[in-house]
Order: C-alpha cells, then sequence, then structure tokens
C-alpha cells in the first residue's frame, strides 16, 4: 500500500496497482499531447510499475522518452482532476471513433452485451478503462520511464507490433532512488549475463527458450539434482521416467488437450497420428500408478520424476532461464487417500520449507482457486478448495495467507509458493495442486479395507519449480557466489611459478580424493592475475603455492568472502571446507 497525500492535506492509503495504473494514464496523455497522431491501446498496472501500449509511426527513441517523462511532470503540476463517466455502447463507439482510436473501438466491440463501459476523463485526456484511479494527478509524485519495446497486440504476432513504453512512480523520491538502485542491482545479478561470464550456459537463436549447459552450469545442475534426489529418497518418493512423446489419446484423457493444446509442441508421426512433446509429467505418472493393482496399504505412493518437458512458450514470453521452452521440473505425483490430504500437504510444505532454508530463501503460501475454464464437478472443487483453506488455516493462520482468485489449473486448486530473493524481488516458485478429476478421468483406483475399489486422490507438487528457473534464481540471490557446496569449482590451484608444479598435482591429488572439485591454473602467468579471475569467476577458495608451502607441505589460503587467510596445513584446510560444506547441508 502507498500512503499519499490529498487536497486539504488530508492522507489515504492506496493499493500500489491502482496508483501505478493512474501513472499509465498519465503517461498515455503526456504521448498524446507530444504525438497527437499516436493511437493509444492498452495500460494496465503490473507487478512492478506500468506499461502503455502506442502505435506510432516509428519506435520510441531516449530522447522521446525523456520528453515524455518531462510532459507527466507538466499534467502532474497541472493536478487535473481525474472524473469517471459511463456511455450506452453505442455512445462509447461513437466517441472513441471521432477520437480515431481504433484500437478502443475493439475492445468496446468485444465487451459482452450488457457490459458496463466506464471512462475516465482529465484535462483533454480521456481513456476507456474500468479504473478505479487516483482522485487527481497530483496525487503521483515521484516519476521515471524505464525502457520500451516492440510488443503485439493483444500478444499476438499475427497482429501490428505497437511500442511499449515502461515506468514506475512513488508517492516519495526516496522510494523511487530505492528502487532504481534496486534495479541497478539487478542488472549486475542479471543471471543471463552471469551464466555466460561464470561459463555456466548461454542462449542461441538456433534453439530459442532452450539452454545450452556448458560444463560447468552443467556439473552444478547434477549437484542441485543429486541433492533433491537423496532428500526425497529420505521421504518415501520413488523415482521413475516416462515416455518424452505421447500419443494425443492420452493428452485427451487428462483434459490438456483441450485446455493446453496451443502450449504443447504437436507432431504427427508415421501412421498420420498426432503426438505431443509432454508439457508437464502428471499423465505419465498416473500411468505408473495405474500398471498394477494398488492397496490402501501402498498409499501415500509419492512418485517423483526429472524427465525433460517441452512448452511451446510465445517468444515474447521467453527470459532466460526464468520462461523457457525445455526444462527439467522437480516434479512429484503423490497418490493419496482422502483423509491423507491434510497430512500429506503438511509433508511437502516441510520439505519446502527444508530445501528453501538450505539457500537462504524465504517464501509465501497462495491459495489459487477454480478458474473459468476448469474441468470436472462444482462440488469436488469446493471440496478440495476447503482442503487446502483447512491446511493453511491451520499452518498460517485464518485468513493470513493470500488467495488467488480464479489462479487455479484446470483440474484443480493449488497452494503456490512465493519466494523473495535479497532484493526484495518476488518469484513463482513451487505448486502443490489437489486433483480429484484426473483419477476419475483415468479410472484408477485402490483396494480399501474392506476390499473395495476406491479412486485416490492425487497431489502435483512441484518445490523449486524447475531446476533451470531454480537455478536462474539462486544465480541472481546470490551474484553468483553460490556457496560452497554448490559451486561447480570449490577450489583453484595458484602455483607461483613452474617450480611448485609438482606440488601443485599433489594438492589437487588430495582434493580429489575427498571428493573436492578443483582446478589448476599452471599456466605462465602472473599471481596476480590468475587470483583476479579466480575473484572474477566467484571461485570460493583459491591455494596459492610458493617455495614457502611445497618448504612447509602447506598451502596459502585466500577465500572469496575473507580474502587472504594465511598459510595452513594442506589437512587443515580440507578440515575447513569440509565443515563449512556440512554446515550448508
Amino acid at each position: 500500500m502507498f500512503k499519499i497525500k490529498l487536497h486539504g492535506g488530508k492522507t489515504a492509503e492506496v493499493e500500489e496497482k491502482l496508483y501505478w495504473h493512474t501513472t499509465s494514464h498519465i503517461m498515455a496523455q503526456a504521448v498524446k499531447r507530444l504525438f497527437p497522431n499516436a493511437k493509444v491501446a492498452i495500460g494496465p498496472s503490473i507487478e512492478n510499475g506500468f506499461y502503455y501500449d502506442f502505435d506510432v509511426e516509428k519506435p520510441f527513441s531516449e530522447e522521446d522518452l525523456r520528453a515524455i517523462e518531462d510532459e507527466m511532470k507538466k499534467i502532474i503540476k497541472e493536478d487535473l482532476e481525474i472524473e469517471r463517466f459511463e456511455l450506452p455502447r453505442e455512445e462509447a463507439l461513437k466517441l472513441m471513433n471521432e477520437k480515431e482510436e481504433p484500437y478502443k473501438v475493439e475492445l468496446i466491440n468485444d465487451l459482452p452485451e450488457g457490459e458496463v463501459i466506464s471512462f475516465y476523463k482529465q484535462g483533454e485526456f480521456t481513456d476507456l478503462c474500468r479504473g478505479p484511479h487516483l482522485p487527481t494527478t497530483g496525487a503521483v509524485k515521484a516519476i521515471k520511464l524505464l525502457t520500451s519495446s516492440g510488443a503485439y497486440w493483444r500478444g499476438d504476432e499475427h497482429n501490428k507490433m505497437l511500442q511499449r513504453i515502461y515506468g514506475i512512480s512513488f508517492p516519495k523520491a526516496s522510494q523511487l532512488d530505492e528502487y532504481l538502485n534496486m534495479i541497478e542491482e539487478a542488472k549486475k545479478r542479471d543471471h543471463r549475463k552471469l551464466g555466460k561470464e561464470l561459463d555456466l550456459f548461454f542462449f542461441d537463436e538456433t534453439a530459442p527458450g532452450m539452454a545450452y549447459w556448458m560444463p560447468k552450469g552443467f556439473k552444478m545442475m547434477n549437484i542441485l539434482i543429486d541433492f533433491w534426489r537423496k532428500e526425497h529418497e529420505k521421504r518415501g518418493y520413488l523415482e521413475f521416467s516416462g515416455p518424452q512423446l505421447n500419443s494425443s489419446e492420452l493428452w485427451k484423457t487428462s483434459g490438456h488437450w483441450d485446455h493446453y493444446k496451443e502450449d504443447m509442441f504437436v507432431l504427427t508421426d508415421s501412421d498420420g497420428k498426432e503426438q505431443a512433446l509432454k508439457p508437464m509429467n502428471c499423465p505419465n505418472a498416473i500411468k505408473i500408478f495405474a500398471s498394477t493393482l494398488r492397496s490402501y496399504k501402498d498409499l501415500p505412493l509419492r512418485f517423483n520424476d526429472i524427465d525433460v518437458i517441452h512448452r511451446n512458450e510465445k517468444s515474447g514470453q521467453l527470459n532466460g532461464l526464468f520462461r523457457v521452452r525445455m526444462f527439467r521440473q522437480d516434479d512429484a505425483h503423490n497418490f493419496i487417500t482422502e483423509n491423507q490430504i491434510g497430512s500429506e500437504i503438511k509433508d511437502i510444505i516441510e520439505i519446502a520449507k527444508y530445501l528453501y532454508g538450505i539457500f537462504g530463501l524465504d517464501f509465501e503460501l497462495t491459495l489459487s482457486t477454480r478458474p473459468d475454464d476448469y474441468m470436472g464437478d462444482i462440488e469436488l472443487w469446493n471440496k478440495a478448495e476447503d482442503n487446502l483453506k483447512s491446511v493453511l488455516d491451520e499452518l498460517c493462520g485464518e485468513n493470513q495467507y493470500r488467495i488467488n482468485e480464479g489462479d487455479g489449473a484446470f483440474y484443480g486448486p493449488k497452494i503456490d509458493i512465493k519466494m523473495k530473493d535479497c532484493l526484495g524481488r518476488e518469484w513463482q516458485m513451487g505448486t502443490i495442486q489437489v486433483d480429484f478429476q484426473l483419477p476419475l478421468r483415468f479410472n484408477l483406483s485402490y483396494i480399501d479395507s474392506n476390499g473395495e475399489k476406491k479412486t485416490p486422490i492425487l497431489i502435483h507438487r512441484a518445490l523449486f519449480g524447475s531446476f533451470e528457473r531454480f537455478i536462474g534464481i539462486i544465480t541472481e540471490h546470490f551474484a553468483g557466489a553460490f556457496p560452497v557446496w554448490l559451486s561447480p569449482v570449490q577450489v583453484k590451484v595458484l602455483p607461483i611459478s613452474d617450480n611448485q608444479k609438482e606440488y601443485a598435482n599433489i594438492v589437487v591429488k588430495e582434493l580429489n580424493k575427498v571428493g573436492l572439485r578443483v582446478e589448476l591454473d599452471d599456466r605462465q602467468e602472473k599471481i596476480g592475475y590468475k587470483i583476479r579471475e579466480a575473484q572474477l569467476q566467484k571461485t570460493p577458495y583459491m591455494l596459492i603455492l610458493g617455495d614457502k608451502e611445497v618448504e612447509a607441505n602447506a598451502v596459502g589460503v585466500r577465500a572469496r568472502k575473507e580474502g587472504d587467510i594465511g598459510a595452513m596445513k594442506l589437512e587443515d584446510f580440507i578440515a575447513k571446507i569440509e565443515e563449512e560444506i556440512k554446515s550448508f547441508k
């Protein structure tokens, strides 16, 4: 919430999104003043700020953005009253046609019959909008336009490319300064930049939305997977693997063909039958469950897998490792009885607490409820939502968690795990979904204690979300300086000259013996250069070897955080780093 000043010295609290949406209208008014031929499209508030799309003759330049920002400040200073009014459909269309705003005309024509058509007017500028808005333009204070880019009308690549301007605003200049500082820090931490600099991964136009993993990055991926795998084995999860390509019949049974087909990679086999690369693992987990007769004594039955999955994300939505077309989901599908729902969800959340705690990450739980395109019986939906509310009330306290109305999966409500990183940015991570629908659609059953067939409940859950996305997030969270246990290279051995090469190889061998990941840099370079390179690679420890270290059978230790620690026996260094790794896990 933002605290703002109103006329007469009164203060009020308003939602950030209302504040930002009002600022988007101020920006649109400024653009129309400076570019009278511009056509306005849509200008919503978003998670951090706002944007507005415009149809203009050429892309906005940096100079244009500065001019628009200056004009916005004038409009704010004018303190224009923002008035709401409604019009019947025909009059609304007439108004927008007179103003030569074709995108607004299209939006009005798409509104259902009987829908209230409202407008907001400030000075000479009138915009089609549901609202609400601030009372005057003067209630907005500190503003900054951030970037401009191309964006297809309504996100459809078949439509015209518009120009989108992103911005941010706050009631106080100090809040804006704080936000801009965070943005600068975020740029330094950008995982795409660090991924390339640290030789972890990169993207190439030959495979949009699919990462090329370098040996160091893939080593880290496998360390994370191995850690995840062991923690789940401890908790009774059974890992399986399934086909990458499934017949359309499987996806029709699951409902994905009707609800998700546009996001799937669909192809035709040699017999002319449609198949799809799997965008999720649940149907394969269901096939594993259905492969043999199950008893109530088997439940909970927890199947986990990390098969590669593919989703045909739109090119404009791709975003480094955060939004990709190919990834490894840290997936599990738990088959349970109805009376096990509460205890199973609590156990899953306990695993989440442990896993996130390892990385020093906090998270919040959000309940996402039935969407408009839901599948199945509404009574089962209500039952599933009640179950989730009951668990969240117990874990978080009644009404102490957020509810996202209509954001559930098409087959069931879900608990979303949202975490904040060290910069305070919120990320959608894992999800826990209670599903009464798919077990019915696939006719799943188990034999209960009375010898009768019963339908199991299915819980879909991913905690990291995907290994790719999680690596992207922790790369930014740690700014590439990963904890020792996860670093692809934990120790760099740096001999000062060729005189120490033999001893350096002995040190490397001893470190390898205890399972440490080590690199030897024996190039003919000055030691200062080698140290700087190791620092740029954010290596946790450097062992510098000179004649004194060789004579004393010691190593000169330099740490990423503390700098020069000094000389110590090799066995003492090994004990130190092993204790540090142990303390993290």
